[in-house]
């Protein structure tokens, strides 16, 4: 699918899509709190969808109505089926990958090339240390192995610096297992605001978890989960690309977003109010999603320069290299390094060659709102799918004229 955009000024108001990394965390421990629960607010995008197939691939019972899940985790983990797909979710493999690892079972999780492409060192490093199987194949990962408790504390270490999603898997992992559990996460403790709102969901369903001096040692109670029914708040992450177009001209009230909220990525607001008023150096190494955005709103404005760029590379896409080679066809080069991205202030041009999307949501996002100022065409433009399948029908409303061919 092509989308195709003629130059447009966006009004209106629109409410923030549901969180997907909230509507993950709260999927799982609704399965782990053994009873009935609903998640409400569900948007069914195939990261979710990826989620709810592994969920009852473990024995959790699953029933949807409208924007409604009604999970009964009676039997989660009891039998699980010996094989899981996870489809694109990095979320679903690195939350999913411990939770097989209570069961003892022999189970393979499969994935595209890409995600299986994505850094999983942690849990290869977790299972060789503990005498469990890690086999890489074509396409899937195979694990066996069963993490139990023991008298005293056990002690989990776990790198900081790779993605938080290890973090937030042993957690849940430990909470089914029952005990008093120790996670020590070395340093650089990156992204740890994803972790904030996996202690926040855990605390929806009764449980807790909690950081201790110095603050990257967190302790984890197992077994005391209980069924509530919970409701997905809204998402800052992809919030933020409606919102980017308000930096560019246009005027979008986005609603439906908590202030409460302990989403990293609800720094977008400060980080936007920033290029707005010159070329700001930021530091996105705790919230690498925002990269392609600011990217982007920085070629419009003036320029900037992004630092904790390191993890661009592991994600959907190498984030830095497509925002390069597709910022090229409006006439701008950036400089992509190691772990800072400059993006120079320079006029920009339409571009006469179809872009593309890189099979990444968050690139298509982010040059949409490019397009809306100066015309152009994405070709992958499916990709939103994965995380926010309205974004277009979405924007349409607001008055962004885009075609899809």
């Amino acid at each position: 699918m092509n989308a195709r955009f003629e130059k447009s000024v966006l009004s209106g108001e629109i409410s923030a899509p549901p969180s997907k990394s909230m509507a993950h965390r709260l999927l799982i421990l609704a399965a782990l709190s053994g009873g009935r629960c609903k998640v409400d607010n569900l948007d069914y995008s195939e990261d979710v969808l990826a989620m709810l197939d592994c969920l009852k691939a473990l024995g959790a019972s699953v029933k949807t109505d409208g924007g409604t899940a009604e999970i009964d985790g009676s039997d989660f983990l009891n039998d699980p089926a010996s094989d899981l797909y996870c489809r694109e979710s990095g979320n679903t493999l690195r939350f999913m990958i411990p939770l097989c690892l209570t069961t003892g079972r022999r189970i393979t999780l499969h994935g595209s090339k890409r995600l299986m492409e994505r850094p999983q060192s942690v849990y290869e490093e977790i299972c060789r240390n503990n005498g469990f199987l890690y086999e890489k194949g074509d396409g899937c990962v195979t694990v066996q192995g069963k993490i139990e408790t023991s008298d005293g504390c056990t002690r989990t270490h776990i790198s900081g610096s790779i993605s938080s999603q290890f973090i937030t898997g042993m957690i849940f992992a430990l909470l089914n297992v029952g005990g008093h559990h120790c996670i020590y996460v070395d340093e650089p403790f990156e992204s740890r605001s994803y972790v904030e709102l996996t202690a926040a969901a855990v605390k929806e369903f009764g449980g807790s978890i909690r950081f201790i001096d110095p603050d990257n040692i967190i302790v984890v109670e197992g077994k005391t989960l209980s069924p509530h029914d919970v409701t997905v708040e809204g998402d800052y992450s992809n919030a933020a690309f409606l919102d980017a177009f308000n930096c560019v001209g246009s005027s979008v009230k986005v609603n439906g977003l908590s202030l409460k909220s302990v989403q990293g990525d609800r720094v977008y607001r400060q980080h936007f109010a920033a290029l707005m008023n010159g070329c700001p150096t930021i530091d996105i190494s705790d919230c690498p999603d925002l990269g392609p955005i600011l990217i982007a709103l920085g070629a419009l404005l003036s320029g900037c320069k992004l630092t904790g760029t390191r993890r661009l590379s592991m994600k959907e896409s190498d984030r830095g290299a497509a925002m390069q080679n597709e910022l090229i066809k409006f006439g701008l080069e950036i400089e992509v390094g190691e772990n800072e991205i400059i993006v120079p202030k320079r006029e920009l041009m339409s571009p006469l060659t179809p872009l593309s999307g890189h099979n990444d949501h968050r690139i298509v996002m982010a040059l949409s709102v490019m397009c809306s100022v100066l015309g152009g065409e994405i070709e992958g433009a499916e990709a939103i799918r994965k995380t926010y399948p309205r974004f277009f029908e979405d924007i349409k409303s607001l008055g962004a004229k885009v075609e899809l061919i």
